[in-house]
């Protein structure tokens, strides 16, 4: 019988985990796995319990914070990597086509359906969704100094930030290849979507050993919702506005160090970031037959 941890952020998306607890117990099926659940008390345990974790299978209940922690945790350990989404974005469960029904979630867990993907660095930290600087870092700032959680909350916050936002000159360089770009947000991603199905690096794939970048240049507020229905469609690389790029290895320079996310946690950088991929280094599992 295989063992599984589930390592629960008890604040994670504003949510009680009660129904979440509840449906571990009544569908994880105990025919293939006995499973211990373990909270996290501060910022870093996710991945400290993850990391010292006896079990070969260890599922993050939470949002995009805690799975980040968790898969950080697992990297080099040989330990698969299961998702629960509960969170307020969900951005790397939706791509690997985990929704967020718990019932649901879980029966993926017991098919044990496991995949190879990427993970991303961004000046040595590891990521898996996305990283960027620009109005997203921006926004990604203010939007974790809110208190309160979920999309209507994040779409306020961007239309208050766009008022008075400047976009900036970027120097990027994709494979040894570099060229200047005027650009409100610049978005680096292994993972297509920054969360609730906004896929700004649309054709994105965590399996290709690729970094997809997403140059979105300066726009108008009346283009504002275009470019937003585009997002949620997925098919933000079809705007005039967005210019796409791959590579294995991506430099962003600009003329001053600023705000920047990794996997929509904000954070700041220099004026030189350095991303690179790092491919098929951790077992996920995922629905079966899906393409990631």
């Amino acid at each position: 019988m295989e063992k599984v941890l589930f390592i629960v952020n008890p604040v994670s998306g504003g949510k009680s985990k009660k129904p979440y607890l509840e449906a571990i117990d009544r569908y994880l099926d105990k025919g293939r796995y006995s499973y211990r659940i373990a909270m996290t008390e501060y910022p870093g345990h996710a991945a400290e319990l993850a990391r010292e974790s006896e079990e070969t299978l260890v599922v993050a209940v939470g949002g995009d914070g805690t799975v980040s922690e968790v898969a950080r945790g697992l990297i080099g350990t040989g330990k698969t990597f299961g998702i629960v989404p509960c969170g307020s974005g969900d951005g790397l469960a939706l791509h690997l086509g985990i929704g967020r029904n718990p019932r649901k979630s879980l029966n993926i867990i017991n098919s044990g359906f496991a995949q190879m993907m990427d993970y991303g660095l961004v000046d040595g930290t590891p990521f898996f969704c996305t990283s960027g600087v620009g109005f997203d870092a921006v926004v990604a700032d203010r939007f974790a100094k809110s208190s309160s959680r979920g999309l209507m909350t994040y779409i306020t916050t961007a239309l208050k930030t766009w008022i008075g936002f400047k976009p900036e000159t970027y120097k990027v360089t994709v494979d040894g290849k570099t060229r200047d770009y005027p650009a409100a947000m610049l978005t680096v991603g292994n993972s297509n979507q920054w969360g609730n199905q906004a896929r700004i690096t649309s054709l994105a794939s965590v399996t290709d050993g690729l970094l997809d970048v997403a140059i979105v240049s300066p726009f108008r507020s009346v283009e504002i919702p275009v470019l937003a229905l585009r997002l949620l469609t997925g098919k933000a690389h079809t705007s005039s506005r967005v210019t796409n790029l791959r590579g294995k290895s991506v430099i962003i320079e600009r003329d001053s160090e600023g705000a920047a996310h990794r996997d929509g946690d904000p954070c700041r950088m220099g004026k030189r970031i350095s991303l690179e991929s790092v491919p098929s280094a951790l077992k996920v599992i995922v629905p079966e037959g899906r393409r990631i």
